[in-house]
């Protein structure tokens, strides 16, 4: 059961923000796009919640849940709600707000420690690679540490308090590496970040310096080290779980990942409300470090 201060806090939330986006999105129509839509009974704000809440329910069907739990516990919070068919089709609706509130309202800021890593999303089962089709031309085949896969991979930065600073969706055949080499994805950054081994590179560890963002990464075993790894950097390299932790609850709790797609529009939605449902969580996976241990950090920089 979700609380009642839960909802609560989600409604008004996402509500403030529709209040002062509504107006201006529909301004920058143009064209077909701003013709009037079919009226719905439901406002934008109620259906970004639903999708957000169905994230941080125990449901794993959203029509379960739809017409399991919205229908008669939540009822009285959404008294004009619709047929399922007709929120699925409003559902697609929200993909631009959903976007832009994650953006600029469900994202953390960098605190000068940040951990990066990727994760696979995948679309299909690999025996149903060759007649998947609704993914066709975006997904690709891709690698990680478990095997082959056929998706895509959301590349994550994370902060010490648990928060998702920025994030990335890329096909499944992307490298890690590529996305540090986008500045719109690293203007947050600053300080030290930390990688596994897969974001090794002289380059990219030279743009990222130039830049002020200092990329900390453990070394395979047939590279030599040129210098002694200071000892709050070889504490922290072993702290990545932190981002592992995330990226745990966003695939087992809120549900980032499943292969019941029908068009990638709902992949989308389905990402950014279950990213967002992250950011309510009141249980996230953090670091507690104390004054002198961030300080310590900041002179080895």
């Amino acid at each position: 059961m979700i609380s009642t201060n839960k909802v609560t806090e989600i409604f008004y939330t996402i509500d403030d923000f529709c209040i002062g986006f509504i107006p201006n999105f529909q301004s920058f129509l143009i064209g077909p796009s701003k013709r009037r839509r079919k009226p719905s009974k439901l406002t934008l704000s109620e259906i970004m919640t639903i999708q957000v809440l169905f994230h941080i329910s125990d449901y794993r069907n959203f029509k379960t849940f739809y017409h399991g739990y919205v229908s008669h516990h939540l009822r009285s919070w959404f008294p004009n709600l619709v047929s399922y068919n007709r929120m699925v089709e409003l559902c697609s609706h929200s993909l631009i707000p959903l976007a832009i509130f994650l953006k600029k309202n469900a994202t953390g800021d960098c605190t000068g420690i940040s951990f990066i890593d990727s994760t696979p999303l995948r679309v299909c089962h690999n025996r149903r690679i060759h007649s998947h089709r609704v993914f066709e031309g975006l997904a690709q085949r891709g690698q990680c540490s478990i095997g082959w896969f056929y998706g895509f991979k959301l590349h994550l930065v994370t902060n010490d308090l648990g928060q998702v600073v920025d994030f990335m969706l890329t096909p499944g055949n992307v490298d890690d590496r590529k996305p540090l080499k986008i500045e719109r994805f690293i203007k947050k950054l600053w300080g030290k970040l930390y990688g596994d081994k897969g974001y090794i590179g002289k380059e990219l560890f030279k743009n990222l310096f130039f830049k002020g963002v200092h990329l900390v990464t453990k070394l395979k075993k047939n590279m030599k080290s040129s210098s002694i790894t200071p000892v709050m950097d070889a504490i922290l390299l072993r702290k990545r779980a932190v981002c592992e932790t995330i990226i745990d609850q966003l695939k087992n709790i809120c549900q980032v990942e499943h292969s019941r797609h029908r068009n990638p529009k709902n992949f989308l939605t389905n990402l950014f409300s279950a990213l967002i449902a992250y950011n309510f969580s009141d249980k996230k996976p953090s670091l507690k470090l104390n004054f002198l241990d961030t300080k310590q950090l900041y002179l080895q920089m």
